[in-house]
C-alpha cells in the first residue's frame, strides 16, 4: 500500500442549492460549484482574487507615499482591481449584451441579428485588442529601457548633456557601470514577471482542457491537496503578481528617464519570498541599502555637496560614488530643475 498523505473527501457540488442559484452564466470554470459553502459558487476563485486587491492597495500606497507618477496609481488602482472583469469576463457579458439587444429592442428582426453579430464580434476583437495593445506596450517599453539606459546604445542614440561632457573619464566609467546594473536587474524582472504570467495563462489553458481529468485527481488525492490543481486559482495568483511586476518595472523606468536613478533604488531583497517596489533611497538607514543596487552605495558615502553642487572629486576612487556629485549635487545642490521625458 503507497503513502498516501491526510486528506478528507470533497464535499459534494451543490449549485442547485447555491445561493446565488441558479447558474445562469454561460461560462464555468472548472471548479466545481458552491461545493464548500453555499455563498461562494467557486471558493478558490474567491480567495485567489484577494491577492489583485493586496497588489493594487499596495501599488497605490506606494504611489502615494514615495511619489511616484500619478498615471501609475490610476494603473494600479484600474489594472488590479478589475484586470479579471476585463480579462475573464468580457467575452461572457458581450455575447450576453447582444442577446439582450437583439431579444429585448423593438426593431426589425435583420436590425437584431446585425445588433448580435456586430457585439459578439466586438467582444471577440476587445478580447484579442488588449492582448495585442498589451504585447506593443511591453516590447515598446524594452525599446526605451535599452535606448535610454543601455550605455553603448545612450552614446550612439542620445546626445550627452553638458553636464556629461564636464566629467572624467573615471565618472563616466562609474555611470556607465550604474546603468549596465540597473539595466541587468530591470530585464531580471522583466523574465521574472512576464515567466509567472504567461506560465497561469498555461495552466489556466491545461486546466479548461483537460477539466474532467483534473477533477478526478482532486477528489483522489482529497482536501486540501486538491486544491493545488485548480488551475483557475493559480491564473489569479500568477497574472496578478505578472502584472504587478510590469507596473513596478514602469515605475522604476520612468524614475531612471527622469534621471532620477541615485534617488530611487529596487527594493527586492528575495526574488521568491518578497514583492518588489520602487523607493526612495532616503528610507534606508545608512549602510542597508539593498545589495542588489550596489550602484547607489555611493549616496551615502561622504556626501557634501559643494557650493556649485559638484561634489564628484569627493569619490574618486569609488566608482559607485557618481550618486553623490552628479546624480545628487548637479540636480538637487544647485536648485535647477530637471527636465522629464516622460516615455513610459
Amino acid at each position: 500500500m503507497g503513502f498516501k498523505l491526510p486528506s478528507f473527501e470533497y464535499p459534494r457540488a451543490k449549485p442547485e442549492d447555491g445561493y446565488w442559484a441558479p447558474v445562469t452564466s454561460t461560462i464555468n470554470w472548472c471548479e466545481e460549484d458552491y461545493y464548500a459553502t453555499i455563498y461562494s459558487a467557486e471558493i478558490v476563485n474567491t480567495f485567489t482574487n484577494l491577492l489583485f486587491l493586496y497588489l493594487g492597495t499596495k501599488g497605490i500606497r506606494n504611489c502615494l507615499k514615495y511619489e511616484h507618477d500619478s498615471v501609475y496609481m490610476v494603473a494600479f488602482a484600474g489594472c488590479k482591481g478589475f484586470q479579471y472583469i476585463s480579462i475573464g469576463e468580457t467575452l461572457m457579458i458581450s455575447q450576453t449584451c447582444s442577446l439582450a439587444l437583439g431579444a429585448l429592442l423593438s426593431i426589425s428582426r435583420l436590425v437584431r441579428q446585425l445588433l448580435g453579430v456586430g457585439l459578439a464580434s466586438l467582444a471577440i476583437f476587445i478580447t484579442n485588442a488588449f492582448a495585442i495593445l498589451t504585447a506593443l506596450i511591453l516590447f515598446r517599453s524594452m525599446y526605451v529601457m535599452e535606448v535610454n539606459i543601455r550605455p553603448s546604445f545612450k552614446k550612439k542614440y542620445r546626445s550627452p548633456s553638458q553636464k556629461y561632457e564636464l566629467l572624467s573619464s573615471s565618472e563616466r566609467l562609474a555611470i556607465a557601470q550604474r546603468d549596465t546594473k540597473i539595466l541587468n536587474e530591470m530585464w531580471l524582472m522583466v523574465g521574472i514577471g512576464l515567466s509567472i504570467f504567461l506560465g497561469g495563462f498555461g495552466i489556466w489553458a491545461l486546466d479548461i482542457k483537460y477539466c474532467g481529468t483534473v477533477r478526478r485527481w482532486r477528489h483522489q488525492i482529497g482536501l486540501p491537496w486538491g486544491i493545488l490543481l485548480e488551475g483557475h486559482g493559480w491564473w489569479h495568483l500568477m497574472t496578478g503578481y505578472g502584472a504587478y511586476c510590469y507596473l513596478v518595472w514602469g515605475v522604476w523606468l520612468r524614475h531612471c528617464l527622469n534621471e532620477r536613478q541615485d534617488e530611487y533604488v529596487l527594493k527586492w531583497p528575495s526574488i521568491f519570498f518578497s514583492i518588489p517596489e520602487v523607493v526612495p533611497l532616503s528610507v534606508y538607514p545608512q549602510g542597508d541599502v539593498p545589495s542588489t543596487n550596489g550602484h547607489t552605495n555611493g549616496y551615502f558615502n561622504g556626501y557634501a555637496p559643494s557650493s556649485n553642487g559638484n561634489t564628484s572629486g569627493n569619490t574618486s576612487g569609488n566608482t559607485n560614488g557618481y550618486a553623490n556629485g552628479y546624480g545628487n549635487g548637479n540636480s538637487l545642490a544647485n536648485g535647477k530643475d530637471r527636465e522629464d521625458r516622460k516615455s513610459v
